[in-house]
């Protein structure tokens, strides 16, 4: 039952390297776990096998069986899922008391893994039961910041989390790790009034943007980050920041798909990079570079012009 992960990698990737580093720090942290790591162009027929079509791209196996999946550099995505089945995985030394001690533990964790939870039959996006689409279409209706777990994908969750709740059925509602019940509950409070004083609201997108706009002075909006641009335009436009000394933040568009496709319609600007000083949009590399051409990029990112 033990867990081998294994991650598919090539050398002159960059993001390949930072993921070898956090793959080194979940080793320590999980020694139960074997971490491999196999150069994807060397292993071409063991590539073509998993479909492995760009990396990084990380396999979980448990008794030589492909578990699950994660394509790309997404550290808290793959400390994630290393320790959701790092957990499930492990059997305590013994006895049953023991594994249900672990499986509490978890459960106590997963129901306060967000201020408000929701364990359903698949996902917000596809739910697979009558019930949880009712749900999640209430908390939507309402503007409820939510994280959900599939019960579908975690037997262990599925079962354990009825006795440790005692609450039979799903969906299953809770707020600041505090169980607040099924469908009937949620539409009893909603029609009382109730729902939008018990759950956090979402942070509607536009004002998240301008939220995150105006982060600092001079913020770019790009793939990648300042270390490692993963795409030639964003490299370029690091560059001529980098030339004129100025102080700025990036925010790596490829970690949040909301915030991607928000910000173009919300600036009208439909490629990246985008870069801004004081909350407004300078634009795009071509404008960026006519700017330093002009002699006109440094007075602009000091916030004289």
């Amino acid at each position: 039952r033990s867990l081998v992960v294994v991650h598919f990698w090539a050398p002159w990737a960059p993001q390949c390297t930072q993921m070898n580093e956090v793959m080194a720090a979940l080793a320590k942290e999980h020694v139960q776990v074997t971490f491999v790591k196999l150069e994807a162009e060397a292993v071409p027929e063991v590539s073509e096998k998993y479909g492995i079509t760009s990396v990084p791209t990380f396999l979980f196996f448990k008794n030589s069986q492909k578990v699950d999946r994660l394509d790309g550099a997404h550290a808290p995505e793959l400390t994630k899922k290393v320790q959701r089945h790092a957990s499930s995985s492990s059997v305590s030394a013994g006895t049953t008391d023991g594994a249900k001690e672990d499986l509490n533990v978890r459960l106590k964790k997963l129901i306060n893994a967000a201020p408000c939870m929701l364990f359903m039959k698949g996902s917000p996006k596809e739910p697979r039961c009558g019930f949880s689409k009712q749900m999640v279409e209430i908390l939507n209706k309402h503007g409820i910041s939510f994280s959900s777990f599939d019960i579908f994908a975690d037997e262990e969750v599925r079962q354990g989390l009825k006795t440790f709740s005692n609450w039979p059925t799903y969906p299953q509602l809770y707020v600041a790790g505090e169980l607040i019940g099924g469908l009937d509950i949620i539409k009893e409070l909603e029609a009382s009034g109730e729902l939008d004083t018990i759950c956090p609201k979402a942070q509607k997108l536009e004002d998240r943007l301008k939220v995150l706009i105006n982060k600092a002075p001079v913020m770019l909006f790009m793939k990648g980050s300042k270390q490692t641009a993963k795409c030639g335009f964003s490299k370029q436009i690091i560059e001529i920041i980098n030339s004129t000394g100025v102080d700025y933040e990036t925010f790596n568009i490829l970690e949040d798909e909301e915030v991607r496709q928000g910000l173009k319609t919300y600036s009208n600007w439909p490629t990246y990079p985008q870069l801004y000083v004081k909350g407004e949009l300078v634009g795009g590399l071509d404008i960026v570079k006519e700017l330093k051409e002009s002699g006109e990029l440094l007075p602009i990112l000091k916030g004289e012009n």
